[in-house]
């Protein structure tokens, strides 16, 4: 192979344990449309993502859970950066391995983090808020056979699905609350449909979550006025965003899990061909919002790797409709080509992009996306830790930020046909 494409230095030990010597070094952007088994790659087997997995589960456990002081002392109780994403950690460690210690450490940390966010989180999302940490905890406690846990938790995420500006649309004057994943309606609506996955359909009911769909769709059509050829937009703080975080990709992520109506669903899939049609002639990319001509980002949050997600999505939906399908594999090569990052973590950085490749695999079940994870993942079992104490992680071992992200995705290289992208695919 080319050494100046990416070089990893073979080895005659093939368990998983390998020395400093063998890494994968970045020399230029990954090839266009290439077969990491045409390059040369030493693609790492699962089991030795699993053992990595486990071994930086342990680390992320200490950290931020026993020598992370008390959680009620002003920590972020949520997944995104804070102390939920050890527990969803443990989870997916429970959910590999069926270690119930796992599941146990999980429910202590959840526990901590539903009595620190009764002060400290007003958001609804599950990310971002308290309904991440109650559907969460609801799994977790269901898991352990705790029905009463169970139904406390459940209780708890009813009356957050009482907030009063969830289901108001704009002609109501709906505009107290965002529509976007991180922080808004969407959000909200993600950690139903997780309770919903893991505790059955109907256990959040439709009768209380269709509202709020109506709503969301009533605000993206109020907000695509003056836009001909985009049924839905959304603003997020004044600014129209496209990804996955605070944009379209992200809202349309969870209005495609929801049966629509004839005209809703043609309004979502004139919003995706909008989307489509923005991006970058050159590199294939997404601005990350509207108007915005840098072409920088290829990341969850920001650009291809978020959009590609929603589009397989959309292409399961739409299985008649093949310009979704495509669309997704020419923003898996963009991610391909350009996803290499300095960073770790599931938001903007490398294990967040590995889950473009994962989610193409499940799409089409075609190998060479299985492989160009597991590329991604073995340039993190070499170069993560290096990469945080360049400074590249603020937090450096939150689930979406940090190292908790880079071990949910070595997880799921373990199991690729079951992998889904922390609060975003079910």
């Amino acid at each position: 192979m080319s050494s100046s494409v990416v070089e990893l230095a073979s080895s005659n030990d093939n368990s998983g344990d390998h020395g400093n010597d063998d890494r994968i070094d970045l020399k230029e952007p990954l090839p266009y449309g290439a077969d990491p088994r045409d390059l040369g790659l030493s693609v790492i087997p699962r089991e030795a993502f699993l053992r990595a997995a486990i071994s930086l589960k342990d680390q992320v456990v200490q950290v931020t859970w026993r020598e992370g002081g008390d959680v009620g002392s002003g920590h972020d109780p949520t997944a995104y950066t804070g102390l939920l994403g050890t527990a969803f950690i443990c989870l997916r460690s429970y959910e590999a391995t069926g270690n119930r210690q796992d599941l146990l450490l999980s429910s202590d940390i959840a526990e901590a983090c539903a009595i620190s966010s009764r002060t400290s989180s007003r958001q609804v999302t599950f990310l971002c808020g308290k309904g991440g940490i109650y559907a969460v905890g609801a799994v977790i406690a269901n898991y352990l056979g705790d029905h009463q846990g169970r139904d406390s938790f459940l209780d708890l995420f009813l009356v957050l699905a009482q907030e009063s500006a969830l289901p108001v649309g704009p002609e109501e004057g709906g505009l107290g609350m965002s529509y976007d994943l991180l922080y808004g309606r969407a959000g909200f609506l993600w950690a139903a449909l997780f309770i919903n996955k893991y505790l059955g359909q109907g256990t959040i009911p439709n009768e209380l979550l269709m509202p709020i769909v109506e709503a969301v769709l009533a605000g993206g059509r109020a907000g695509a006025l003056g836009i001909p050829t985009c049924p839905l937009m959304y603003r997020w703080n004044g600014t129209r965003f496209l990804g996955a975080a605070n944009g379209l990709a992200g809202i349309l992520q969870v209005l495609l899990h929801f049966p629509l109506s004839e005209n809703s669903a043609e309004d979502v899939k004139g919003t995706l061909r909008y989307m489509m049609s923005s991006r970058f002639h050159r590199s294939g990319n997404y601005p990350s919002s509207e108007g915005n001509r840098r072409d920088e980002l290829v990341q969850w949050s920001h650009g291809a790797t978020g959009v590609c997600i929603t589009l397989c999505k959309a292409s399961q939906v739409f299985a008649d409709d093949k310009e979704f399908r495509d669309a997704a594999i020419e923003a898996g090569e963009v991610v391909w080509k350009s996803g290499l990052d300095k960073r770790v973590g599931l938001a903007d950085g490398i294990s967040g992009n590995s889950y473009a490749f994962l989610s193409l695999y499940r799409l089409t079940g075609e190998t060479i996306y299985e492989e160009r994870a597991k590329v991604f993942g073995g340039f993190l079992i070499h170069n993560a830790t290096r990469l945080v104490g360049l400074g590249h992680a603020v937090n450096a071992y939150s689930l979406f930020q940090g190292l908790a992200g880079t071990a949910c995705m070595w997880f799921s290289l373990f199991d690729p046909e079951n992998s889904r992208f922390p609060g975003y695919e079910l």
